[in-house]
């Protein structure tokens, strides 16, 4: 089978690689559609972030769907020809935390396309793939590109859960890339009554606003286009900050109201924090990591039609162009959310 690896920045092959019969309570995947993620890119374009460098080739991916090709022994549940949405969280379950119901912070994760520990977990963006039953969420009635899409509504269902209450709560959203979009979906299914979102590319507000957004903000175009919003010590009730910038958190910040919440997303780098405010406005600042019971609630919110992510999936690239896909996937001005079909 062939699979996208990474060797370094910029140096992305398909090459071959094995494929095994699935053992006892696993199913084999033929992969349809998987999707280029921010950390898929950081591995692209810088061989990895921040201290998670790429020390060995690894296979990309974790944003995945596909059908089932076989079945082990003990499943149950799942047959062949099935959609399956994929996913990428593969916990323990016997770790303190996984005991604790936080199977996101497992102490012996194995989360797909993942250079954190060494060996590397390869990922999933391969033409056929071995995984748990329990990994596999049926997404009958969904296109393969929706199914795929489950993994990053999931991380930003989970991030909408720690919020905390979102009815009839003013709402900021700092970058519209795929992640701050499917915000402005879940913001709005949990009931936000307004919802400002703000980027540096056009096209990224573009689609926030066909996602749901009340009114966007270029601030590339106008930097102090917030300042309207800090008065009387703020507006927000809450900001996810979704690019991982200094600057767009620092501005968030501002504009919220005392006892606000940040909900930081965005990945970036370690950034400086204005304490100060946080402090003097009684801010909470909360993190969100991956997610892990949410991927099956994605689902079941596309399959059921409560969300709609279609509209951000912009570009589909084959298999032999994965590279196109990715350097389509680093234009902001143009897509939103690339995706690489495996199909035969």
């Amino acid at each position: 089978m062939k699979a996208i690896v990474i060797h370094d920045k910029q140096d992305l092959r398909i090459e071959e690689r094995d494929t095994q019969a699935p053992l006892a309570n696993e199913v084999q995947v033929n992969i349809t559609t998987g999707g280029v993620c921010g950390s898929d890119l950081h591995y692209y374009n810088h061989g990895g972030f921040g201290p998670i460098q790429l020390k060995e080739p690894m296979i990309l991916g974790h944003e995945v769907a596909g059908r089932i090709a076989s079945v082990g022994d003990n499943v149950q549940g799942l047959s062949v020809g099935q959609l399956v949405a994929v996913s990428p969280s593969r916990p323990c379950y016997q770790c303190q935390y996984c005991l604790e119901a936080k199977h996101n912070h497992c102490l012996n994760m194995r989360f797909y396309g993942s250079a954190m520990p060494m060996p590397h977990i390869q990922g999933a963006f391969r033409e056929t793939i071995n995984v748990l039953a329990s990994q596999c969420v049926v997404a009958d009635g969904l296109s393969s590109a929706e199914a795929a899409m489950a993994e990053p509504l999931a991380v930003t269902l989970h991030a909408t859960k720690r919020a905390g209450q979102l009815l009839g709560k003013r709402v900021l959203i700092t970058g519209c890339g795929p992640i701050g979009a499917l915000s402005i979906l879940c913001a709005r299914r949990a009931g936000a009554a307004e919802i400002v979102a703000t980027d540096l590319a056009e096209n990224a507000l573009t689609q926030a606003t066909l996602v749901g957004a009340d009114r966007t903000i270029n601030v590339a175009d106008d930097a102090n286009a917030l300042q309207a919003y800090s008065q009387d010590k703020g507006y927000f009730d809450v900001l996810f900050e979704c690019s991982g910038a200094a600057p767009a958190l620092a501005m968030g910040i501002a504009a919220l109201r005392p006892q606000g919440t940040i909900m930081q997303l965005g990945l970036g780098g370690d950034m400086s924090l204005p304490m100060m405010a946080i402090t003097a406005k009684e801010l909470n600042l909360k993190g969100s990591f991956r997610f892990h019971e949410e991927f099956k609630t994605a689902v079941e919110l596309m399959r059921s039609e409560l969300v709609d992510v279609k509209p951000l999936v912009t570009h589909t690239f084959d298999l032999s162009d994965a590279e196109q896909a990715f350097i389509t996937a680093n234009d902001r001005s143009v897509a939103m959310k690339t995706q690489i079909s495996f199909s035969q």
